[in-house]
Protein backbone atom coordinates (compact mmCIF):
# COMPACT_ATOMS: atom_id res chain seq x y z
CA UNK A 1 0.00 0.00 0.00
CA UNK A 2 2.84 2.35 1.03
CA UNK A 3 4.59 2.01 -2.30
CA UNK A 4 1.90 2.32 -4.35
CA UNK A 5 0.81 5.75 -1.91
CA UNK A 6 4.30 6.78 -3.34
CA UNK A 7 3.81 6.07 -7.10
CA UNK A 8 0.72 7.86 -7.31
CA UNK A 9 2.63 10.96 -5.11
CA UNK A 10 5.37 10.66 -7.75
CA UNK A 11 2.86 10.53 -10.47
CA UNK A 12 1.26 13.91 -9.16
CA UNK A 13 4.66 15.49 -8.67
CA UNK A 14 5.88 14.90 -12.31
CA UNK A 15 2.25 15.95 -13.87
CA UNK A 16 2.60 18.92 -11.71
CA UNK A 17 6.37 20.14 -12.74
CA UNK A 18 5.53 19.41 -16.71
CA UNK A 19 2.53 21.53 -16.19
CA UNK A 20 4.47 24.43 -15.19
CA UNK A 21 7.22 23.23 -17.85
CA UNK A 22 4.46 24.49 -20.25
CA UNK A 23 3.62 27.11 -19.06
CA UNK A 24 6.95 28.32 -17.95
CA UNK A 25 7.32 30.56 -21.38
CA UNK A 26 4.56 33.17 -20.39
CA UNK A 27 6.67 34.88 -17.49
CA UNK A 28 9.85 34.92 -20.36
CA UNK A 29 7.54 35.37 -23.14
CA UNK A 30 5.94 39.04 -20.95
CA UNK A 31 9.45 40.03 -19.76
CA UNK A 32 10.93 39.67 -23.38
CA UNK A 33 8.11 41.96 -24.42
CA UNK A 34 7.79 44.62 -22.05
CA UNK A 35 12.13 44.55 -23.01
CA UNK A 36 11.40 45.43 -26.85
CA UNK A 37 7.82 47.38 -26.64
CA UNK A 38 9.85 49.99 -23.96
CA UNK A 39 13.01 49.28 -25.77
CA UNK A 40 14.87 48.91 -22.29
CA UNK A 41 17.49 46.79 -23.86
CA UNK A 42 18.81 50.30 -25.08
CA UNK A 43 19.17 51.61 -21.49
CA UNK A 44 21.62 48.20 -21.14
CA UNK A 45 24.01 49.73 -23.70
CA UNK A 46 22.72 47.48 -26.58
CA UNK A 47 21.55 48.98 -30.00
CA UNK A 48 18.98 46.54 -30.90
CA UNK A 49 16.89 43.54 -28.83
CA UNK A 50 18.34 40.63 -31.13
CA UNK A 51 21.80 41.96 -29.56
CA UNK A 52 20.16 41.94 -26.54
CA UNK A 53 18.47 38.49 -26.49
CA UNK A 54 21.37 37.04 -28.35
CA UNK A 55 24.20 38.23 -26.16
CA UNK A 56 22.78 38.22 -22.57
CA UNK A 57 20.13 35.63 -22.31
CA UNK A 58 22.24 33.37 -24.97
CA UNK A 59 18.24 32.58 -27.16
CA UNK A 60 18.02 33.05 -31.13
CA UNK A 61 16.15 36.41 -32.43
CA UNK A 62 13.54 33.99 -34.24
CA UNK A 63 12.99 31.99 -30.72
CA UNK A 64 12.82 35.45 -28.89
CA UNK A 65 10.67 37.53 -31.53
CA UNK A 66 8.00 34.34 -31.47
CA UNK A 67 7.58 34.36 -27.87
CA UNK A 68 7.05 38.13 -28.04
CA UNK A 69 4.62 38.08 -30.69
CA UNK A 70 3.07 35.01 -29.02
CA UNK A 71 2.86 36.74 -25.61
CA UNK A 72 1.49 39.84 -26.91
CA UNK A 73 -1.31 37.46 -28.81
CA UNK A 74 -2.34 35.65 -26.06
CA UNK A 75 -2.63 38.92 -24.09
CA UNK A 76 -4.81 40.64 -26.32
CA UNK A 77 -6.94 37.53 -27.81
CA UNK A 78 -6.94 35.19 -25.17
CA UNK A 79 -6.15 36.53 -21.75
CA UNK A 80 -7.95 33.49 -19.99
CA UNK A 81 -4.77 31.20 -21.12
CA UNK A 82 -2.57 33.56 -18.71
CA UNK A 83 -4.79 33.10 -16.02
CA UNK A 84 -4.36 30.63 -13.11
CA UNK A 85 -7.35 28.96 -13.22
CA UNK A 86 -6.83 28.14 -16.77
CA UNK A 87 -3.80 26.16 -15.94
CA UNK A 88 -5.74 24.90 -12.49
CA UNK A 89 -8.97 23.59 -14.18
CA UNK A 90 -7.24 21.39 -16.83
CA UNK A 91 -5.39 18.26 -17.12
CA UNK A 92 -1.13 18.32 -18.19
CA UNK A 93 -2.10 17.19 -21.54
CA UNK A 94 -4.33 19.22 -22.43
CA UNK A 95 -2.45 22.39 -21.94
CA UNK A 96 -1.56 23.65 -24.81
CA UNK A 97 2.49 24.73 -25.45
CA UNK A 98 3.77 28.53 -27.33
CA UNK A 99 4.02 26.57 -30.52
CA UNK A 100 0.27 25.38 -30.77
CA UNK A 101 -0.35 29.48 -29.66
CA UNK A 102 1.84 30.87 -32.21
CA UNK A 103 0.21 28.87 -35.06
CA UNK A 104 -3.26 30.12 -33.72
CA UNK A 105 -1.60 33.50 -33.65
CA UNK A 106 -0.66 33.22 -37.71
CA UNK A 107 -4.03 31.79 -38.08
CA UNK A 108 -5.48 35.02 -36.76
CA UNK A 109 -4.30 36.87 -39.31
CA UNK A 110 -5.36 34.73 -42.38
CA UNK A 111 -8.26 36.23 -44.54
CA UNK A 112 -9.17 33.08 -46.24
CA UNK A 113 -10.18 31.45 -43.00
CA UNK A 114 -13.27 31.87 -41.81
CA UNK A 115 -14.80 32.46 -38.14
CA UNK A 116 -15.98 29.03 -37.68
CA UNK A 117 -12.20 27.54 -38.89
CA UNK A 118 -10.34 29.47 -36.22
CA UNK A 119 -12.72 28.55 -33.93
CA UNK A 120 -12.36 24.74 -34.73
CA UNK A 121 -8.46 25.70 -34.55
CA UNK A 122 -8.81 27.22 -31.04
CA UNK A 123 -10.99 24.33 -29.84
CA UNK A 124 -8.13 21.64 -30.53
CA UNK A 125 -5.69 23.89 -28.92
CA UNK A 126 -7.53 24.94 -25.87
CA UNK A 127 -9.87 21.99 -25.47
CA UNK A 128 -7.99 19.16 -27.03
CA UNK A 129 -4.48 20.07 -26.25
CA UNK A 130 -3.53 19.57 -30.04
CA UNK A 131 0.24 19.61 -31.04
CA UNK A 132 1.38 22.33 -33.34
CA UNK A 133 2.88 20.41 -36.00
CA UNK A 134 -1.02 18.63 -36.36
CA UNK A 135 -2.47 22.12 -36.12
CA UNK A 136 -0.35 23.74 -38.77
CA UNK A 137 -1.47 20.70 -41.14
CA UNK A 138 -4.41 21.54 -40.32
CA UNK A 139 -4.15 25.39 -40.72
CA UNK A 140 -2.85 24.18 -44.08
CA UNK A 141 -5.36 21.99 -45.39
CA UNK A 142 -8.03 24.68 -44.68
CA UNK A 143 -6.40 27.54 -46.09
CA UNK A 144 -5.97 25.35 -48.97
CA UNK A 145 -9.32 24.34 -48.95
CA UNK A 146 -10.47 28.21 -48.88
CA UNK A 147 -8.44 29.32 -52.25
CA UNK A 148 -7.61 28.25 -55.24
CA UNK A 149 -3.66 27.87 -55.86
CA UNK A 150 -2.09 28.79 -58.82
CA UNK A 151 0.98 26.46 -60.29
CA UNK A 152 3.37 29.07 -59.08
CA UNK A 153 2.00 29.06 -55.53
CA UNK A 154 2.01 25.32 -55.76
CA UNK A 155 5.79 25.72 -56.02
CA UNK A 156 6.19 27.71 -53.56
CA UNK A 157 4.51 26.25 -51.45
CA UNK A 158 6.92 23.17 -52.28
CA UNK A 159 8.97 25.05 -51.59
CA UNK A 160 8.54 26.31 -48.37
CA UNK A 161 7.86 22.53 -47.42
CA UNK A 162 10.93 21.43 -48.39
CA UNK A 163 12.67 23.97 -46.39
CA UNK A 164 10.97 22.61 -42.99
CA UNK A 165 12.24 19.28 -44.17
CA UNK A 166 15.59 20.35 -44.41
CA UNK A 167 15.46 22.98 -41.09
CA UNK A 168 14.02 19.27 -39.43
CA UNK A 169 17.01 17.39 -40.57
CA UNK A 170 19.26 20.20 -39.44
CA UNK A 171 17.88 20.24 -36.36
CA UNK A 172 18.25 16.66 -35.92
CA UNK A 173 22.04 16.68 -36.99
CA UNK A 174 22.89 18.73 -34.60
CA UNK A 175 21.14 17.65 -32.04
CA UNK A 176 22.81 13.85 -32.54
CA UNK A 177 26.43 15.54 -33.18
CA UNK A 178 26.28 17.18 -29.71
CA UNK A 179 25.08 14.22 -27.95
CA UNK A 180 27.94 12.18 -29.50
CA UNK A 181 30.29 14.68 -30.21
CA UNK A 182 31.56 12.85 -32.99
CA UNK A 183 31.25 15.33 -35.66
CA UNK A 184 34.08 18.33 -36.94
CA UNK A 185 32.85 21.22 -34.99
CA UNK A 186 33.02 23.52 -37.71
CA UNK A 187 30.36 21.45 -39.54
CA UNK A 188 28.35 21.97 -36.79
CA UNK A 189 28.70 25.56 -36.60
CA UNK A 190 28.14 25.84 -39.91
CA UNK A 191 24.35 24.12 -39.64
CA UNK A 192 23.81 25.82 -36.84
CA UNK A 193 24.24 29.28 -39.26
CA UNK A 194 22.42 27.62 -41.95
CA UNK A 195 19.56 26.76 -39.38
CA UNK A 196 19.59 30.26 -38.27
CA UNK A 197 19.18 31.67 -41.54
CA UNK A 198 16.46 29.47 -42.12
CA UNK A 199 14.34 29.95 -39.34
CA UNK A 200 14.91 34.04 -39.72
CA UNK A 201 13.56 34.38 -43.32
Amino acid sequence: MKILEQSENLRAHIARHAKDFKLSWIQLGQGLYSVWRDKLYQSWEYEKFEDYVVRELGLKKPLALKLVKTYFFVEQDEPVYLKKEFAEARDTSVIPGYESLDVLRKARGHKELTREDYTKLRRDIFEKGREASLVRKDLTAMIRERKNIDPKQAREERHEQSVRRLMAALRTFKKDMEALKSADPQIVHEAEELLERLESR
